[in-house]
Protein backbone atom coordinates (compact mmCIF):
# COMPACT_ATOMS: atom_id res chain seq x y z
CA UNK A 1 0.00 0.00 0.00
CA UNK A 2 1.31 3.80 -0.88
CA UNK A 3 -0.41 6.28 0.40
CA UNK A 4 -1.35 9.91 -0.40
CA UNK A 5 -0.51 13.01 1.39
CA UNK A 6 -3.62 13.36 2.88
CA UNK A 7 -4.32 9.69 3.46
CA UNK A 8 -0.85 10.08 5.46
CA UNK A 9 -2.03 13.08 7.33
CA UNK A 10 -5.44 11.32 8.24
CA UNK A 11 -3.66 7.99 9.64
CA UNK A 12 -2.03 10.27 12.08
CA UNK A 13 -5.31 10.76 13.80
CA UNK A 14 -5.15 6.99 14.79
CA UNK A 15 -2.26 7.32 17.01
CA UNK A 16 -2.32 9.80 20.52
CA UNK A 17 1.30 11.02 21.33
CA UNK A 18 1.80 13.20 24.49
CA UNK A 19 3.36 15.94 22.64
CA UNK A 20 4.33 19.46 23.94
CA UNK A 21 5.38 22.29 21.78
CA UNK A 22 6.17 25.60 22.73
CA UNK A 23 5.05 24.72 26.49
CA UNK A 24 1.71 23.45 25.80
CA UNK A 25 -0.12 19.90 25.05
CA UNK A 26 -0.89 19.21 21.18
CA UNK A 27 -4.38 17.98 21.38
CA UNK A 28 -4.38 16.25 17.56
CA UNK A 29 -0.99 16.41 15.99
CA UNK A 30 -2.63 16.45 12.46
CA UNK A 31 -4.52 19.67 12.95
CA UNK A 32 -1.82 21.53 15.19
CA UNK A 33 -0.60 24.60 13.22
CA UNK A 34 2.72 24.92 14.76
CA UNK A 35 3.22 21.08 12.96
CA UNK A 36 1.64 21.91 9.35
CA UNK A 37 4.95 22.52 7.40
CA UNK A 38 6.75 19.31 8.67
CA UNK A 39 3.18 16.97 7.97
CA UNK A 40 3.43 18.78 4.29
CA UNK A 41 7.10 17.82 4.08
CA UNK A 42 6.74 14.61 4.37
CA UNK A 43 3.71 14.58 2.39
CA UNK A 44 5.72 14.64 -0.32
CA UNK A 45 7.24 11.86 -0.27
CA UNK A 46 4.34 10.34 -0.37
CA UNK A 47 2.60 11.98 -2.98
CA UNK A 48 5.09 11.83 -5.27
CA UNK A 49 5.55 7.89 -5.02
CA UNK A 50 2.06 7.79 -6.60
CA UNK A 51 2.54 10.70 -9.31
CA UNK A 52 3.60 8.55 -12.73
CA UNK A 53 6.19 11.59 -13.43
CA UNK A 54 8.50 10.31 -9.74
CA UNK A 55 7.52 7.36 -9.13
CA UNK A 56 10.09 5.14 -11.28
CA UNK A 57 12.51 7.16 -8.65
CA UNK A 58 10.26 7.55 -5.83
CA UNK A 59 9.81 3.12 -5.32
CA UNK A 60 11.30 0.44 -5.38
CA UNK A 61 10.93 -3.48 -5.47
CA UNK A 62 11.84 -4.69 -2.27
CA UNK A 63 13.86 -7.93 -2.99
CA UNK A 64 12.73 -10.03 0.60
CA UNK A 65 9.07 -9.29 -0.23
CA UNK A 66 8.70 -9.07 -3.77
CA UNK A 67 6.39 -6.08 -3.17
CA UNK A 68 6.74 -2.23 -4.57
CA UNK A 69 7.43 0.18 -1.84
CA UNK A 70 8.53 3.89 -0.93
CA UNK A 71 12.25 4.54 -1.97
CA UNK A 72 12.51 5.77 1.84
CA UNK A 73 11.88 2.24 3.06
CA UNK A 74 13.91 0.32 0.62
CA UNK A 75 16.97 -1.56 1.14
CA UNK A 76 19.50 -0.81 -1.31
CA UNK A 77 20.56 -3.89 -3.43
CA UNK A 78 22.70 -2.35 -6.46
CA UNK A 79 24.49 0.38 -7.35
CA UNK A 80 21.97 1.59 -9.10
CA UNK A 81 19.45 1.82 -5.86
CA UNK A 82 22.07 4.04 -4.30
CA UNK A 83 22.37 6.19 -7.36
CA UNK A 84 18.30 6.05 -7.27
CA UNK A 85 18.00 6.98 -3.64
CA UNK A 86 20.26 9.90 -3.99
CA UNK A 87 18.60 11.10 -6.96
CA UNK A 88 15.15 10.94 -4.72
CA UNK A 89 16.12 12.81 -1.93
CA UNK A 90 17.58 15.48 -3.56
CA UNK A 91 13.97 15.86 -5.58
CA UNK A 92 11.56 15.80 -2.03
CA UNK A 93 14.15 18.22 -0.84
CA UNK A 94 14.49 20.82 -3.82
CA UNK A 95 10.64 20.73 -3.29
CA UNK A 96 10.05 20.77 0.56
CA UNK A 97 13.87 21.76 2.14
CA UNK A 98 14.20 18.42 3.84
CA UNK A 99 11.65 15.59 3.51
CA UNK A 100 12.76 13.91 6.50
CA UNK A 101 11.43 10.65 5.97
CA UNK A 102 14.80 9.05 4.23
CA UNK A 103 16.20 8.82 7.34
CA UNK A 104 14.23 5.23 7.84
CA UNK A 105 16.07 4.17 4.46
CA UNK A 106 19.34 4.40 6.49
CA UNK A 107 18.29 2.89 9.03
CA UNK A 108 17.17 -0.10 7.64
CA UNK A 109 19.88 -0.29 5.39
CA UNK A 110 22.48 0.06 8.61
CA UNK A 111 20.66 -2.57 10.85
CA UNK A 112 19.89 -4.98 7.82
CA UNK A 113 23.82 -5.37 7.52
CA UNK A 114 24.21 -5.12 11.41
CA UNK A 115 21.47 -7.55 12.39
CA UNK A 116 22.61 -9.92 10.13
CA UNK A 117 25.92 -9.95 11.56
CA UNK A 118 24.67 -10.35 14.59
CA UNK A 119 23.33 -13.82 13.89
CA UNK A 120 26.07 -15.38 12.58
CA UNK A 121 28.01 -14.20 15.49
CA UNK A 122 25.76 -14.96 18.25
CA UNK A 123 23.45 -17.48 17.05
CA UNK A 124 20.46 -14.89 17.16
CA UNK A 125 17.40 -14.16 15.58
CA UNK A 126 17.78 -10.42 15.41
CA UNK A 127 17.96 -10.23 11.38
CA UNK A 128 14.38 -12.30 11.05
CA UNK A 129 13.12 -10.31 13.86
CA UNK A 130 14.23 -6.89 12.15
CA UNK A 131 13.31 -8.26 8.54
CA UNK A 132 9.83 -9.08 9.75
CA UNK A 133 9.37 -5.58 11.53
CA UNK A 134 10.55 -3.90 7.99
CA UNK A 135 7.86 -5.66 6.08
CA UNK A 136 5.48 -4.76 8.45
CA UNK A 137 6.58 -0.97 7.87
CA UNK A 138 6.40 -1.07 4.22
CA UNK A 139 2.97 -3.03 3.68
CA UNK A 140 1.76 0.30 5.67
CA UNK A 141 3.86 2.88 4.31
CA UNK A 142 4.68 3.98 7.64
CA UNK A 143 6.99 7.02 8.66
CA UNK A 144 9.63 5.93 11.18
CA UNK A 145 11.31 8.69 13.47
CA UNK A 146 14.88 7.51 13.94
CA UNK A 147 15.57 7.97 17.82
CA UNK A 148 19.53 7.47 17.67
CA UNK A 149 21.52 10.75 19.49
CA UNK A 150 20.78 10.28 22.81
CA UNK A 151 21.07 13.48 25.26
CA UNK A 152 24.36 12.28 26.55
CA UNK A 153 25.16 14.49 29.86
CA UNK A 154 29.01 15.11 30.64
CA UNK A 155 30.51 14.34 26.48
CA UNK A 156 34.27 13.58 28.59
CA UNK A 157 32.58 10.33 30.05
CA UNK A 158 30.97 7.40 28.58
CA UNK A 159 27.27 6.52 28.90
CA UNK A 160 28.13 3.97 32.41
CA UNK A 161 29.67 7.35 33.93
CA UNK A 162 26.84 9.41 33.85
CA UNK A 163 25.35 11.15 37.08
CA UNK A 164 21.84 10.43 35.51
CA UNK A 165 21.73 7.30 33.54
CA UNK A 166 18.72 8.62 32.04
CA UNK A 167 21.23 10.99 29.56
CA UNK A 168 21.40 7.53 27.86
CA UNK A 169 18.54 5.39 26.48
CA UNK A 170 19.15 1.93 28.32
CA UNK A 171 18.01 -1.42 29.11
CA UNK A 172 15.93 -1.08 32.62
CA UNK A 173 14.86 -4.51 32.83
CA UNK A 174 14.76 -7.71 31.21
CA UNK A 175 11.45 -9.92 31.10
CA UNK A 176 10.41 -13.10 29.62
CA UNK A 177 8.34 -10.95 27.14
CA UNK A 178 10.51 -8.60 26.45
CA UNK A 179 12.29 -5.38 27.85
CA UNK A 180 11.66 -1.77 29.39
CA UNK A 181 13.82 0.76 28.13
CA UNK A 182 14.08 4.36 29.72
CA UNK A 183 16.35 7.26 28.84
CA UNK A 184 16.36 10.34 26.39
CA UNK A 185 17.01 10.91 22.81
CA UNK A 186 17.89 14.56 22.37
CA UNK A 187 17.25 15.49 18.71
CA UNK A 188 14.91 13.28 16.74
CA UNK A 189 13.96 14.93 12.85
CA UNK A 190 10.06 14.85 12.90
CA UNK A 191 9.45 13.56 15.93
CA UNK A 192 6.08 14.45 17.08
CA UNK A 193 3.95 13.35 13.17
CA UNK A 194 6.16 10.04 12.77
CA UNK A 195 4.31 7.16 13.19
CA UNK A 196 6.70 4.80 15.03
CA UNK A 197 10.61 5.12 16.59
CA UNK A 198 13.32 3.16 15.49
CA UNK A 199 15.36 3.47 18.60
CA UNK A 200 18.99 2.97 18.00
CA UNK A 201 22.37 3.90 19.84
CA UNK A 202 24.46 6.69 18.82
CA UNK A 203 27.86 5.14 19.64
CA UNK A 204 29.85 2.12 20.33
CA UNK A 205 29.44 0.94 23.98
CA UNK A 206 31.70 -0.79 26.05
CA UNK A 207 30.98 -4.46 27.40
CA UNK A 208 30.72 -2.58 30.48
CA UNK A 209 27.97 -0.56 29.19
CA UNK A 210 26.18 -3.61 27.48
CA UNK A 211 22.89 -2.12 28.99
CA UNK A 212 23.29 0.88 26.41
CA UNK A 213 23.79 -1.03 23.28
CA UNK A 214 19.71 -1.63 22.57
CA UNK A 215 18.00 -1.31 19.60
CA UNK A 216 14.14 -1.78 18.55
CA UNK A 217 10.76 -0.09 17.34
CA UNK A 218 8.06 1.08 19.59
CA UNK A 219 4.98 2.98 18.70
CA UNK A 220 4.83 6.53 18.76
CA UNK A 221 2.38 6.30 21.33
CA UNK A 222 3.29 3.90 23.62
CA UNK A 223 2.94 4.13 26.75
CA UNK A 224 5.57 6.25 29.06
CA UNK A 225 7.00 7.94 25.98
CA UNK A 226 6.61 12.08 25.89
CA UNK A 227 7.96 14.64 23.10
CA UNK A 228 9.11 17.78 24.14
CA UNK A 229 9.43 19.73 20.13
CA UNK A 230 9.86 22.79 18.27
CA UNK A 231 7.07 24.33 16.10
CA UNK A 232 7.95 22.75 12.06
CA UNK A 233 9.41 26.01 9.98
CA UNK A 234 7.66 29.24 10.43
CA UNK A 235 4.02 28.42 10.27
CA UNK A 236 1.26 31.40 9.90
CA UNK A 237 4.31 34.19 9.64
CA UNK A 238 3.78 36.16 6.33
CA UNK A 239 7.23 36.60 5.63
CA UNK A 240 7.96 33.23 5.53
CA UNK A 241 7.66 32.60 1.92
CA UNK A 242 8.82 29.11 2.30
CA UNK A 243 8.80 27.64 5.99
CA UNK A 244 5.15 28.39 6.01
CA UNK A 245 4.78 25.99 4.09
CA UNK A 246 7.35 23.52 4.30
CA UNK A 247 9.73 22.22 7.50
CA UNK A 248 10.52 20.31 10.11
CA UNK A 249 10.27 20.03 14.05
CA UNK A 250 12.80 18.29 15.84
CA UNK A 251 11.96 16.89 18.98
CA UNK A 252 13.12 16.02 22.85
CA UNK A 253 12.17 12.37 22.85
CA UNK A 254 11.48 11.04 26.87
CA UNK A 255 11.51 7.17 27.31
CA UNK A 256 9.63 6.53 30.79
CA UNK A 257 10.27 2.90 31.64
CA UNK A 258 8.92 1.93 27.65
CA UNK A 259 7.61 -1.92 27.77
CA UNK A 260 9.08 -3.16 24.15
CA UNK A 261 8.49 -7.09 23.37
CA UNK A 262 11.09 -9.06 21.92
CA UNK A 263 9.68 -9.78 18.94
CA UNK A 264 10.72 -5.27 18.28
CA UNK A 265 14.41 -5.81 19.87
CA UNK A 266 17.22 -5.67 17.03
CA UNK A 267 19.95 -5.71 19.56
CA UNK A 268 19.78 -6.19 23.45
CA UNK A 269 23.56 -5.69 24.99
CA UNK A 270 25.77 -7.37 22.11
CA UNK A 271 28.42 -4.17 21.93
CA UNK A 272 30.07 -4.80 18.84
CA UNK A 273 27.36 -5.60 16.63
CA UNK A 274 25.31 -2.62 17.83
CA UNK A 275 28.28 -0.31 16.98
CA UNK A 276 28.52 -1.51 14.17
CA UNK A 277 25.01 -0.69 13.55
CA UNK A 278 25.46 2.83 14.25
CA UNK A 279 28.54 3.45 11.94
CA UNK A 280 26.90 1.59 9.14
CA UNK A 281 23.80 3.71 9.65
CA UNK A 282 26.53 7.00 9.62
CA UNK A 283 27.60 5.92 6.42
CA UNK A 284 24.34 5.26 4.58
CA UNK A 285 22.65 8.55 6.24
CA UNK A 286 26.05 10.98 4.97
CA UNK A 287 24.88 9.55 1.90
CA UNK A 288 21.78 10.69 1.72
CA UNK A 289 22.18 14.09 3.48
CA UNK A 290 24.62 14.68 0.04
CA UNK A 291 21.53 14.55 -1.73
CA UNK A 292 19.33 16.72 0.51
CA UNK A 293 21.81 19.38 0.27
CA UNK A 294 22.12 19.49 -2.81
CA UNK A 295 18.39 20.19 -3.14
CA UNK A 296 18.54 22.68 -0.84
CA UNK A 297 21.56 24.15 -3.31
CA UNK A 298 19.17 24.15 -6.16
CA UNK A 299 16.35 26.25 -4.40
CA UNK A 300 19.51 28.89 -3.54
CA UNK A 301 20.59 28.85 -7.48
CA UNK A 302 16.96 29.07 -8.72
CA UNK A 303 16.58 32.18 -5.79
CA UNK A 304 20.09 33.59 -6.71
CA UNK A 305 19.47 33.78 -10.46
CA UNK A 306 15.95 35.12 -9.95
CA UNK A 307 17.03 37.92 -8.05
CA UNK A 308 20.03 38.80 -10.11
CA UNK A 309 17.23 39.18 -12.51
CA UNK A 310 15.11 41.55 -10.47
CA UNK A 311 18.26 43.32 -9.32
CA UNK A 312 18.63 43.95 -13.09
CA UNK A 313 21.79 42.19 -13.61
CA UNK A 314 22.83 40.40 -16.42
CA UNK A 315 25.31 37.42 -15.37
CA UNK A 316 26.31 37.65 -19.48
CA UNK A 317 27.51 41.08 -19.07
CA UNK A 318 28.18 41.53 -14.71
CA UNK A 319 30.69 38.74 -14.21
CA UNK A 320 31.34 39.58 -10.89
CA UNK A 321 27.66 37.81 -10.24
CA UNK A 322 28.53 35.08 -12.29
CA UNK A 323 31.20 33.97 -11.03
CA UNK A 324 29.33 34.18 -7.18
CA UNK A 325 26.91 32.17 -9.10
CA UNK A 326 29.55 29.71 -10.72
CA UNK A 327 30.71 29.53 -7.41
CA UNK A 328 27.57 28.46 -5.79
CA UNK A 329 26.95 25.38 -8.82
CA UNK A 330 30.48 24.20 -8.01
CA UNK A 331 30.05 23.89 -4.58
CA UNK A 332 26.36 21.76 -4.55
CA UNK A 333 27.44 19.69 -7.99
CA UNK A 334 30.74 19.36 -5.54
CA UNK A 335 29.66 17.11 -3.43
CA UNK A 336 26.88 15.57 -5.14
CA UNK A 337 29.23 14.24 -7.35
CA UNK A 338 30.86 12.68 -4.46
CA UNK A 339 27.41 11.16 -3.15
CA UNK A 340 27.16 9.72 -7.11
CA UNK A 341 30.94 8.31 -6.82
CA UNK A 342 29.86 6.77 -3.56
CA UNK A 343 26.90 5.08 -5.22
CA UNK A 344 28.65 3.54 -8.23
CA UNK A 345 31.61 2.53 -5.94
CA UNK A 346 29.00 0.67 -3.24
CA UNK A 347 30.52 -2.14 -1.77
CA UNK A 348 27.95 -5.29 -1.57
CA UNK A 349 27.66 -6.49 2.28
CA UNK A 350 27.93 -10.17 3.22
CA UNK A 351 23.76 -9.31 4.49
CA UNK A 352 23.45 -8.87 0.11
CA UNK A 353 22.66 -5.00 0.89
CA UNK A 354 24.83 -2.07 -0.99
CA UNK A 355 26.96 -0.06 1.29
CA UNK A 356 27.61 3.48 -0.44
CA UNK A 357 31.71 4.33 -0.72
CA UNK A 358 32.98 5.21 2.94
CA UNK A 359 35.23 7.97 1.80
CA UNK A 360 33.49 9.24 -0.97
CA UNK A 361 30.25 9.49 1.21
CA UNK A 362 32.13 11.35 4.06
CA UNK A 363 34.17 13.41 1.79
CA UNK A 364 30.88 14.74 0.06
CA UNK A 365 29.46 15.07 3.70
CA UNK A 366 32.22 16.88 5.23
CA UNK A 367 32.60 19.28 2.49
CA UNK A 368 28.42 20.47 2.18
CA UNK A 369 28.30 20.64 6.15
CA UNK A 370 31.64 23.31 6.27
CA UNK A 371 30.46 25.03 2.71
CA UNK A 372 26.64 25.58 3.80
CA UNK A 373 28.02 28.70 5.14
CA UNK A 374 30.06 29.81 1.78
CA UNK A 375 26.10 28.85 0.12
CA UNK A 376 24.77 31.39 2.22
CA UNK A 377 27.49 34.02 1.81
CA UNK A 378 27.21 33.41 -2.11
CA UNK A 379 22.76 33.75 -1.89
CA UNK A 380 23.48 36.98 0.29
CA UNK A 381 26.24 38.38 -2.23
CA UNK A 382 24.05 38.25 -5.57
CA UNK A 383 20.77 39.51 -3.43
CA UNK A 384 22.04 42.25 -2.58
CA UNK A 385 21.29 44.16 1.00
CA UNK A 386 17.38 44.14 0.37
CA UNK A 387 16.69 40.94 1.65
CA UNK A 388 17.39 42.11 5.09
CA UNK A 389 16.08 45.69 4.74
CA UNK A 390 12.83 45.27 3.29
CA UNK A 391 10.05 46.13 5.52
CA UNK A 392 7.85 43.42 6.35
CA UNK A 393 4.74 42.31 4.25
CA UNK A 394 2.29 43.77 6.10
CA UNK A 395 3.51 46.97 4.43
CA UNK A 396 2.39 45.62 1.26
CA UNK A 397 -0.73 46.44 2.41
CA UNK A 398 -0.40 49.69 4.32
CA UNK A 399 -2.20 52.83 1.85
CA UNK A 400 0.12 55.16 3.56
CA UNK A 401 3.47 53.70 2.39
CA UNK A 402 2.30 50.47 -0.15
CA UNK A 403 2.37 52.52 -3.65
CA UNK A 404 5.79 55.02 -2.40
CA UNK A 405 7.51 51.60 -1.36
CA UNK A 406 6.56 49.73 -4.64
CA UNK A 407 7.58 53.22 -6.52
CA UNK A 408 11.23 52.80 -5.32
CA UNK A 409 11.58 49.34 -4.46
CA UNK A 410 11.58 48.00 -8.21
CA UNK A 411 14.51 46.65 -9.98
CA UNK A 412 14.19 46.14 -13.82
CA UNK A 413 11.16 48.33 -14.92
CA UNK A 414 9.86 44.92 -16.24
CA UNK A 415 9.74 42.88 -12.67
CA UNK A 416 7.11 43.91 -10.57
CA UNK A 417 8.72 45.48 -7.19
CA UNK A 418 6.00 43.12 -5.39
CA UNK A 419 7.95 40.41 -7.15
CA UNK A 420 11.32 41.53 -6.11
CA UNK A 421 9.93 41.47 -2.59
CA UNK A 422 9.18 38.00 -2.78
CA UNK A 423 11.82 36.32 -3.66
CA UNK A 424 13.84 38.62 -1.33
CA UNK A 425 11.67 37.34 1.11
CA UNK A 426 12.33 33.63 0.04
CA UNK A 427 15.86 33.93 0.12
CA UNK A 428 15.61 35.74 3.96
CA UNK A 429 13.70 32.71 4.96
CA UNK A 430 16.42 29.76 3.82
CA UNK A 431 19.62 32.07 4.82
CA UNK A 432 18.80 34.95 7.45
CA UNK A 433 15.52 33.67 9.57
CA UNK A 434 16.02 30.78 12.07
CA UNK A 435 15.22 28.69 9.62
CA UNK A 436 18.42 29.84 7.66
CA UNK A 437 20.38 29.10 11.02
CA UNK A 438 18.39 25.71 11.45
CA UNK A 439 19.28 24.56 7.56
CA UNK A 440 23.13 25.92 8.40
CA UNK A 441 23.31 23.66 11.82
CA UNK A 442 21.54 20.95 10.58
CA UNK A 443 24.04 20.76 8.01
CA UNK A 444 27.08 21.06 9.74
CA UNK A 445 26.26 18.54 12.52
CA UNK A 446 23.68 16.32 10.90
CA UNK A 447 24.37 12.63 10.31
CA UNK A 448 27.54 13.52 12.88
CA UNK A 449 29.89 16.76 12.95
CA UNK A 450 32.51 17.28 10.93
CA UNK A 451 35.17 15.19 13.24
CA UNK A 452 32.84 12.10 12.92
CA UNK A 453 33.90 12.39 9.22
CA UNK A 454 36.85 12.88 9.48
CA UNK A 455 37.76 10.20 11.07
CA UNK A 456 35.87 7.81 8.55
CA UNK A 457 37.83 9.24 5.96
CA UNK A 458 41.07 8.82 7.76
CA UNK A 459 39.99 5.20 8.97
CA UNK A 460 38.94 4.23 5.80
CA UNK A 461 41.70 5.81 3.10
CA UNK A 462 44.06 3.20 1.57
CA UNK A 463 46.86 5.73 2.68
CA UNK A 464 49.42 2.73 3.15
CA UNK A 465 48.80 1.75 -0.42
CA UNK A 466 49.83 4.98 -1.21
CA UNK A 467 53.05 4.93 0.87
CA UNK A 468 53.56 1.54 -0.88
CA UNK A 469 53.28 3.62 -4.19
CA UNK A 470 55.68 6.13 -3.27
CA UNK A 471 58.17 3.53 -1.95
CA UNK A 472 58.07 1.43 -5.18
CA UNK A 473 58.78 4.86 -6.98
CA UNK A 474 61.52 5.24 -5.17
CA UNK A 475 62.94 2.13 -5.69
CA UNK A 476 62.95 1.60 -9.31
CA UNK A 477 62.56 5.54 -10.17
CA UNK A 478 59.71 4.30 -12.71
CA UNK A 479 57.01 2.04 -13.61
CA UNK A 480 58.92 -0.65 -15.43
CA UNK A 481 55.90 -1.87 -16.91
CA UNK A 482 53.28 1.14 -16.91
CA UNK A 483 51.03 -0.45 -14.54
CA UNK A 484 49.41 1.31 -11.27
CA UNK A 485 50.13 -0.45 -8.17
CA UNK A 486 47.31 0.90 -5.95
CA UNK A 487 43.61 1.66 -6.73
CA UNK A 488 41.28 2.80 -4.38
CA UNK A 489 39.31 -0.79 -2.95
CA UNK A 490 35.64 -1.36 -4.75
CA UNK A 491 37.08 0.79 -7.73
CA UNK A 492 37.74 -2.85 -9.69
CA UNK A 493 34.15 -4.33 -10.19
CA UNK A 494 32.50 -3.89 -13.60
CA UNK A 495 29.18 -3.43 -12.41
CA UNK A 496 31.14 -0.98 -9.85
CA UNK A 497 32.51 1.39 -12.58
CA UNK A 498 28.97 1.40 -14.85
CA UNK A 499 27.37 4.39 -14.17
CA UNK A 500 23.38 3.84 -14.15
CA UNK A 501 21.04 5.48 -15.76
CA UNK A 502 18.37 7.72 -13.67
CA UNK A 503 14.81 5.95 -14.18
CA UNK A 504 12.06 6.98 -16.81
CA UNK A 505 9.15 8.98 -15.74
CA UNK A 506 5.89 6.85 -17.12
CA UNK A 507 4.79 7.97 -20.42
Amino acid sequence: MLMSAAEYRESLRGYHPRVFVNGRTVASVADEPLLAPGINGVGITYDFARDPAHSPLMTARQGTSGKTVNRFLHICETSTDLLYKLEAVRLVCKVSGCAQRYLATDAFNGLYQATHRADAVHGTDYHQRFVAYMHHVQDRDLTLGIAMTDAKGDRSKRAGAQANPDSYVHIKERRPDGIVIRGTKAIVTGAPYMHEFLVMPCRTHTKEDAQFAVCCAVPVDAPGITIVARPAGRPGEAAAKFSAKYGQSVGVVMFDDVFVPHERVFFAGETEEAGFATTAYATHHRHSCIGARAGFGDLLIGAGALMIEANGLDPERHGHVRDQMVDLIKITEGFFACGVAASVYGMRDPAGNMMPDAVFSNIGKLLLATQIYDMHRIAHYVSGGLIVALPGPDEDHNPETAASLAAVLGGRPDIPASQRAEVARFIEDLTISDQGGWYSTISLHGGGSPEAMKREIWRNYPVMEKVALVESLLDRGVLADGRPVSKQPGRCCATGCEVPELPKAAE
